[in-house]
């Protein structure tokens, strides 16, 4: 009997590995790459944003929702005129770890590629313009639907809890983007563009998490 329920045990653990998701993890290559560019600093950021990643990727959206906006909203806020040098700069992920510096738009793109990365569907994932109250000043969030009727929640970097909609009276709403219809649109030359022409064709998302 004894070795009957050891049998078991061995089989249920092996059974919840194999059918457990695979981690997401980072090549030391790229580690060293990011150390190179941007100082050691920003490799342990990367190294940290893989390892927030595979303490969610098994938990459900609310919990991945919670660990991504906890996680990029410890960046510090810095204007593009204050980290680039020019007055509208949209940074890829990878310039978000490198600079540990970022603005708004900045902090959801951020969001948005990590949580597609974590498999929340891109369909309740949307870009959101702004007007801010508090500061007087246009502003973007990530917000997520459950479901299409759902009310929206809030993934913020001005106010780090996630809020329904309802209650971030501090917001107006302006318009939307699903993220795919938003990068498409920029790829397009459409709108408030990236000033570098070399950097309309770059891919967004330039940190290479595996699974």
């Amino acid at each position: 009997m004894k070795k009957t329920l050891t049998l078991f045990f061995i089989m249920a653990v092996l059974t919840a590995i194999l059918f457990s998701s695979p981690e997401f993890s980072i090549t030391k290559a790229f580690l060293d790459k990011i150390g190179r560019e941007y100082g050691t600093f920003a490799a342990r950021r990367a190294y940290a944003l893989v390892q927030m990643m595979n303490e969610v990727r098994d938990e459900g959206e609310m919990a991945k929702l919670n660990g991504v906006n906890d996680f990029f909203n410890q960046t510090p806020y810095a204007s593009d005129k204050e980290t680039w040098g020019i007055s509208d700069y949209w940074a890829t992920r990878y310039e978000f770890i490198g600079k540990d510096k970022a603005d708004c738009e900045d902090y959801v793109i951020a969001k948005y590629f990590t949580l597609k990365e974590l498999g929340v569907p891109t369909s309740k994932l949307f870009m959101t313009y702004a007007k801010s109250l508090k500061y007087k000043t246009a502003h973007m969030v990530l917000t997520y639907y459950a479901t299409p009727r759902s009310e929206p929640l809030v993934l913020d970097n001005y106010n780090y809890k996630i809020l329904p909609a309802s209650q971030r009276d501090d917001l107006i709403p302006i318009y939307s983007f699903s993220g795919d219809e938003l990068f498409n649109a920029k790829q397009a030359q459409i709108g408030k563009m990236v000033p570098a022409a070399a950097k309309q064709t770059r891919p967004w998302d330039e940190l290479i998490i595996t699974r």
